[in-house]
């Protein structure tokens, strides 16, 4: 018989992101940052080729992606609201770390499967910045997928894409519960 973790499934089935909007000061500084980063880089990866990375994107870092936001939204013709609403997802952030995507060549290994491993890294960041006591949210939007944008704000390589801005801080306030997937609506069971 498997020895449960109740604590750990609890923390599973009940865990909530919080809205990154509602997420203030203080943040984690660097030594509490590093054992949730140490958590997520434990996410499988599919033959330890560590296909992502972390940037870590404090207040000023923050203030530079949102001031570049307007003219790359210009740039790409969107409209005035969508463009405020990215801005504000670095403007009013304290902290937030972006993974990487950086698919290794590999023959064994397909590339979706390492696009895959980047997105089970921004689940498990989340979780352990949840599971150590802080607010976070796990934002995309245009600017994750405007090449652009990501080569000039973060300096990434041709292969590299954002798989998410995870955004860490103290909550504001606790958020409802919503609706969450019938089960059995989505689950097939096959026994041949």
């Amino acid at each position: 018989m498997p020895a449960p973790n109740p604590d750990a499934l609890d923390f599973l089935l009940t865990r909530r992101s919080r809205p990154a909007k509602t997420l203030t000061t203080p943040v984690p500084g660097r030594d509490a940052l590093r054992p949730l980063l140490t958590a997520a880089a434990r996410s499988p990866d599919h033959g330890k080729l560590e296909p992502w990375r972390f940037i870590v994107l404090e207040k000023h870092a923050l203030a530079r992606l949102a001031a570049m936001v307007p003219d790359h939204g210009a740039r790409l013709g969107l409209d005035e609201e969508k463009v405020t609403k990215s801005r504000a997802q670095f403007a009013d952030a304290d902290l937030a770390v972006a993974v990487i995507s950086a698919p290794v060549a590999s023959d064994k290994v397909p590339q979706i499967e390492q696009v895959y491993s980047a997105g089970a890294v921004c689940l498990a960041l989340l979780n352990a910045a949840l599971a150590a006591g802080w607010g976070a949210n796990w934002l995309t939007g245009w600017p994750c997928h405007d090449r652009d944008f990501v080569t000039e704000a973060l300096d990434l390589g041709r292969d590299e894409h954002v798989a998410g801005f995870i955004h860490i801080g103290t909550e504001t306030v606790a958020p409802p519960e919503r609706p969450r997937p019938d089960i059995d609506a989505i689950t097939t069971w096959l026994d041949a």
